[in-house]
């Protein structure tokens, strides 16, 4: 095919194809300019609150841990104060003080041991007691009467410590402390549970609505429980083992919940060998203040507004403006100057910049008139020489070499040796030839069929002689009712067809040529397709003689001559296409 040429699709893009805002200097601006400030904004935003609520949450893990730790040291040294205390009645016991004196002079212990202090024989009866000491042997509570019993029991010198719990949730869990007195008795206190706890839980940790504070004894039984006791939180999924737990002094750890994340610290009971648990949202013991720190992140959407509004701007006022620019410069280039008229926009740079285009397509478009004039001088002179050198040649080469041939023919038949005969026959075949070579040369320079029968005949006979030079399957078709044009423009036609042909049968090595002549109601359309090697595109007339494409630098100054629009689409080993559409109206 022509080693030069244009693609119509790509011309129609770049003559019709809309000032889309997606340019890539839309995707840089945003991918390199708007994202990344913006993504920076986002990450020091939720950066520092993502820091700030870390630190909140390692704080009230750490608050929580010390408020354990001293609720457990609280309740340890109350529980050895009463230990003590039961520890100095046994010994007051033993030294053969009398039971009713030993309660009577300890009117301080009654605060401490709210549910009764009893001095007790060997055989359990009840010798001195102080507080409702019946209820612990009542016969109402069996099992009650039946673990104090086993209590006192197992009393010895030091004194022993059993947490008796109530069967009936309204009741009160009971710390039972006994110490043996001497050998005909024993010495037993008893407190609340939950008055202790009570009483040093609160002031050590904050039991709102949705926390919850635990004590386990040293088997993992749960002995008390205060606060939140739905929370939705399963505090011993979070806990190690109670082996574990106990050999650690204090913890903490955090647990997710559908509610929040719960911080959950334990701390060892030393006196008792309990765990105390502590469990609640870290979330709900921030300060509200600290809380609002939270919408910090709110600040960047001022700031997302202007970027946006920024990149709006950017496209509204540059980039589309330099896109429908870019459209009428790519126009302007093929030589359609009427595009590039119609305002664009945008800035004031760009305006000037679309002036001083407008103002150099003025003079490139005076000048291209002065050269197409110039041109089609030239072309109507190469013309009438053709004509001259074709008439020439018909009328006295041509008829020379008929008259040789006609005498070397009646030599022939003169010719009585055998070995003049065959020359005379050698030079026939060659003046017969010469003749077909010379007429046909005489057919390239002057179209005889053109004149005579019209573009459509000259065009047919023009695919049948490329098909019989080159040995490709050339064929031509016509569709529609054929019309004449001036003789200029059918001849600018024919000529583009075989210039067109030419670079078939030079340079596209096709097996196959289609040509096709369609009239149409306002325009006719010429068309010149092949199989061959194909090539790469310019992308603009300007490209043409830089790159060597004399032949479509040709194609493209004859098309404009006559008003007509020339078009290529082609790519390597894929053949090439070639159009002319000629409108009706622009035929000159």
């Amino acid at each position: 095919m022509m080693r030069s040429s244009s693609t119509p699709e790509r011309r129609s893009r770049l003559l019709t194809r809309p000032a889309h805002i997606w340019s890539s200097a839309t995707l840089q601006f945003i991918f390199f300019a708007l994202l990344p400030v913006t993504a920076v904004l986002l990450a020091l935003a939720f950066g520092s609150v993502s820091l700030h609520q870390q630190a909140m949450r390692s704080l009230v893990g750490e608050r929580d841990e010390r408020a354990a730790a001293t609720a457990a040291i609280a309740l340890s040294e109350q529980i050895q104060h009463r230990v003590a205390s039961v520890q100095t009645l046994a010994l007051r016991a033993r030294d053969g003080a009398r039971p009713e004196e030993i309660l009577r002079s300890t009117p301080t212990l009654a605060t401490d041991f709210d549910l009764g202090m009893a001095i007790f024989s060997r055989t359990g009866r009840i010798l001195a007691a102080r507080g409702p000491v019946e209820n612990w042997l009542a016969p109402e509570d069996p099992a009650l009467a039946a673990a104090v019993k086993a209590a006192l029991a197992r009393a010895d010198a030091a004194p022993s410590l059993e947490t008796l719990l109530s069967e009936d949730e309204s009741g009160e869990n009971m710390i039972l402390i006994a110490a043996r007195a001497d050998e005909k008795g024993a010495v037993a206190a008893a407190f609340s549970l939950e008055n202790l706890a009570n009483a040093i839980l609160p002031e050590a940790f904050d039991l709102s609505s949705r926390s919850t504070a635990l004590l386990m004894d040293a088997t993992g039984r749960p002995i008390y429980l205060a606060g939140n006791a739905d929370a939705p939180i399963e505090i011993s999924d979070a806990l190690p083992t109670m082996e574990e737990a106990l050999k650690t002094e204090h913890s903490t750890v955090f647990l997710n919940t559908s509610q929040g994340e719960y911080v959950i610290t334990f701390s060892r009971v030393d006196a008792t060998n309990w765990l105390l648990v502590l469990a609640e949202p870290w979330e709900d013991v921030t300060n509200p203040f600290l809380r609002r720190t939270l919408l910090a992140p709110l600040v960047l959407a001022p700031v997302i507004v202007l970027a946006f509004a920024a990149l709006w701007f950017g496209l509204q006022r540059i980039i589309r403006p330099l896109r429908s620019l870019e459209t009428k410069a790519a126009a302007l280039a093929w030589g359609d100057y009427e595009p590039i008229e119609t305002p664009v926009g945008g800035i004031v740079e760009i305006q000037q910049l679309q002036s001083e285009l407008i103002h150099l397509a003025h003079k490139v478009r005076r000048a291209q008139q002065n050269l197409r004039s110039y041109i089609g001088a030239i072309t109507a002179g190469q013309e009438e020489e053709r004509k001259r050198l074709a008439r020439e040649l018909h009328d006295d080469t041509l008829q020379a070499l008929i008259a040789l041939n006609q005498r070397v023919q009646l030599a022939q038949l003169n010719a009585n040796d055998p070995e003049t005969a065959k020359a005379l026959r050698e030079v026939q075949a060659l003046a017969s030839e010469t003749i077909a070579n010379l007429r046909r040369f005489v057919r390239a320079l002057r179209p005889v069929y053109l004149e005579d029968l019209g573009l459509v005949t000259a065009l047919d006979m023009l695919v049948r002689e490329t098909a019989a030079a080159t040995g490709a399957q050339a064929r031509f078709h016509c569709i529609g009712e054929p019309r004449r044009f001036p003789p200029n423009v059918e001849l600018a036609l024919y000529r583009m067809a075989q210039e067109a042909l030419s670079n078939v049968a030079r340079h596209a090595n096709a097996q196959h040529i289609q040509v096709t002549a369609a009239f149409s109601a306002t325009t006719f359309t010429l068309k010149v397709r092949d199989d061959g090697r194909g090539f790469v595109v310019p992308d603009s007339p300007a490209e043409f003689a830089q790159r060597g494409h004399f032949g479509l630098l040709g194609l493209q100054e004859r098309a404009e001559l006559i008003g007509a629009h020339l078009s290529v689409i082609s790519q390597p080993g894929q053949g090439a296409e070639v159009s002319i559409v000629l409108s009706y109206d622009a035929a000159p």
